[in-house]
């Protein structure tokens, strides 16, 4: 699911989206955007839901019953273990012991999003809010659920607010660009995802946004180079080998774009975009 901050927090390990690749034209992106995106999905990590840590953490439990942190912790467990519904019997323990535990509320709220009830999420993330109203955490995680579900004003307050408060955490400037991209404000958007950047060098998501945004600027250059990085960051995610293979198509070079496209289609035989891009190159290209 997430790494706990301060033993209370359950975030996303990184800036965690799904597919950044849009294709408005083949050849010419004209108010290019990213696809439909969140940080909701958690990844699945079987040893923290093993028998070995629960018993661990059950231990500190039963040493102090009534401490609500330990309940929050175990949650944390299991839901990155993909025990959603130990995780949320866990957080509700939590919040019956302490009704003001603000981070339990944004924990419960993401194991919510994957269970798809977003309704809920957003009013455990609202409960925390009125209790601390600058928790980055909780900003960002309602300002993703708003996004997706096409809630585009209320997520920039909840993205933007955050940033005001001077948070540290890179999915608030990477979000708020993925919204200046969609309105095609993309120097705005570059300058967010550039920030989103610094603080999470590591995450290959901000360079494969600024980079689509660099195509509708017609700078393939620096999206080429953004899209490459992608690559050597992680070079299983099928979105930044569509990316490349845009270039290259941009660039006239079927065989190569053939290739990446192919390579995006073995990574994710379902991703549509390199299933299209691959159809536009042609799929009997040698290489």
């Amino acid at each position: 699911m997430a790494d706990i901050t301060k033993t209370r927090s359950l975030r996303s390990p990184k800036i965690n989206i799904l597919p950044v690749f849009a294709i408005v034209t083949a050849l010419g992106l004209a108010g290019c955007t990213t696809s439909n995106t969140s940080d909701a999905v958690i990844r699945i990590d079987k040893a923290q839901g093993s028998q070995e840590n629960i018993a661990s953490l059950t231990s500190v439990i039963n040493a102090n019953p009534k401490d609500p942190e330990g309940y929050n912790v175990r949650g944390s467990a299991y839901g990155r273990g993909g025990d959603f519904r130990q995780a949320l019997n866990d957080f509700n323990t939590a919040l019956q012991i302490n009704p003001r535990f603000y981070q339990a509320y944004a924990n419960r709220a993401l194991v919510y999003r994957n269970m798809g009830q977003q309704q809920q999420a957003i009013q455990d993330y609202s409960t925390a809010l009125q209790i601390n109203p600058n928790y980055d955490v909780a900003l960002i995680g309602r300002g993703n659920v708003y996004r997706t579900a096409g809630q585009d004003d209320a997520a920039f307050n909840d993205f933007n607010k955050a940033i005001q408060n001077g948070t540290t955490d890179g999915r608030a400037y990477h979000n708020r660009g993925l919204i200046y991209q969609k309105r095609n404000q993309q120097d705005k958007a570059i300058d967010d995802f550039s920030k989103a950047i610094s603080l999470s060098p590591n995450a290959p998501e901000p360079y494969n946004g600024r980079g689509i945004s660099y195509i509708a600027l017609n700078d393939d250059d620096n999206a080429f180079a953004d899209f490459n990085h992608a690559i050597e960051l992680n070079g299983n995610v099928a979105e930044s080998w569509a990316n490349q293979a845009l270039v290259y198509e941009r660039r006239g070079e079927k065989d190569k774009a053939a290739r990446s496209y192919r390579h995006a289609i073995g990574l994710d035989p379902k991703y549509q975009p390199a299933k299209d891009g691959l159809a536009r190159v042609g799929s009997s290209t040698t290489g």
